[in-house]
């Protein structure tokens, strides 16, 4: 079976296999966003429209959160190219219209299956039914249990090492922002903002911290969320919120870092901007590199009982 890759700049990628590769090395990328890159390398240099890319990836009859899907497939694949939004090398997002792989590419095509050198080879042996071992009742027992046991051992160390990362490594999970706004339109920009937020402080965890944001629990409405589920069920120490607010024609970002289980305020992070201006890419990536800058060192120094820094004069 034939299959074709697509090389540009460090990165490779397998359509069939949906495997992407950095000079060689595997890249995690999960399902969907792997498809969502499928379709833009198969069109590169041409817009994808979000519906184009929703009925590829998502189908017309499924019934899912299609705009925060997208927004959370493009943020991961931005984060496995190492890609920005503001300045992209390789996805360029089209306001209103969709997306634009942007990168010169190249096509590998690869046959699968090559044929072994002539002599390296050899047919399978199969053994008459005569001719096997047969083993007794004894030996099947003994090599059950043996599996068993291992089985035992190998969970049992991986929720020891599971529970030891997770005292290492606090967890922050950004809950979805909350568009508390009179415009149902704006919930396409405070889940953009949700998803560059996971991406900047993923980008600036360094692996001292964990990062969770796609989780169900996280996108709740606000009336049903309970912060003490999501920290006991995601393990997290510190959750984000966010909210999106107005003031006639202003538009005011909060986004909030909070320390579980207590829920006390750790800090909160402000920013005004004119509607108007809501349609540049800009304010989001600067709202995002402003929380992370300033929550991701707050949580790595307040989860080591370090002092916080200090609050800076206004």
């Amino acid at each position: 079976m034939d299959s074709e890759r697509f090389r540009f700049g460090l990165f490779e990628f397998d359509i069939a296999a949906r495997e992407l590769r950095r000079e060689g090395v595997p890249i995690r990328l999960q399902s969907q966003p792997a498809q969502v890159l499928s379709c833009l390398l198969l069109r590169a240099g041409q817009t994808v429209s979000r519906e184009e890319l929703r009925s590829a990836v998502w189908g017309v009859e499924t019934f899912v959160d299609f705009d925060r899907g997208l927004n959370f497939c493009i943020a991961q694949i931005r984060l496995a190219l190492n890609d920005d939004s503001v300045m992209p090398r390789y996805i360029r997002t089209l306001p209103r219209r969709g997306y634009q792989f942007i990168a010169p590419v190249e096509r590998v095509a690869r046959v699968g299956g090559e044929p072994a050198e002539p002599g390296s080879a050899f047919p399978e042996r199969i053994q008459a039914p005569s001719a096997r071992k047969i083993r007794s009742p004894s030996t099947v027992v003994l090599v059950c249990a043996s599996i068993v046991v291992l089985m035992v051992i190998a969970t049992a160390a991986y929720w020891t090492r599971s529970k030891h990362l997770s005292t290492l490594h606090p967890i922050i999970a950004v809950l979805r922002f909350d568009n508390q706004t009179s415009d149902p339109g704006m919930t396409r920009f405070s889940d953009a903002l949700t998803d560059n937020v996971v991406e900047e402080l993923t980008k600036l965890s360094l692996g001292r911290f964990d990062v969770i944001g796609n989780a169900h629990i996280l996108g709740l409405p606000r009336d049903q969320r309970d912060l003490s589920a999501i920290g006991s069920s995601l393990h997290a120490r510190y959750v984000v919120l966010g909210q999106l607010q107005t003031d006639g024609a202003q538009v005011r970002i909060l986004v909030h870092l909070i320390r579980l289980p207590s829920q006390t305020h750790l800090w909160v992070t402000r920013l005004d901007r004119a509607t108007a201006d809501l349609d540049s890419l800009s304010i989001e990536s600067e709202a995002a590199q402003k929380v992370g800058a300033e929550f991701s060192e707050r949580v790595v120094k307040d989860s080591s009982g370090s002092a916080l820094p200090e609050i800076p004069s206004r």
